[in-house]
């Protein structure tokens, strides 16, 4: 997963470096949106489980761990 992001950032740069501005912003929506997807799922988890509190953060922390 994080590997797949710093690809898709790498191409990014590449793209802005050429001036190829739509598949700059193309490259950067579609490497953000699983990330988006996956914290919305997550939220769904955390009001399914919520005495386990400690879970669902590593779980958010996971996901969030490239961006961050």
């Amino acid at each position: 997963f994080m590997s797949e992001t710093a690809a898709a950032l790498c191409l990014s740069a590449g793209y802005r470096a050429a001036g190829d501005r739509m598949w700059q912003v193309l490259t950067l929506f579609f490497a953000l949106l699983p990330c988006v997807l996956v914290q919305l799922s997550l939220v769904f988890i955390h009001r399914d489980v919520s005495r386990d509190r400690p879970l669902v953060l590593l779980l958010h922390l996971l996901q969030l761990g490239p961006l961050v």
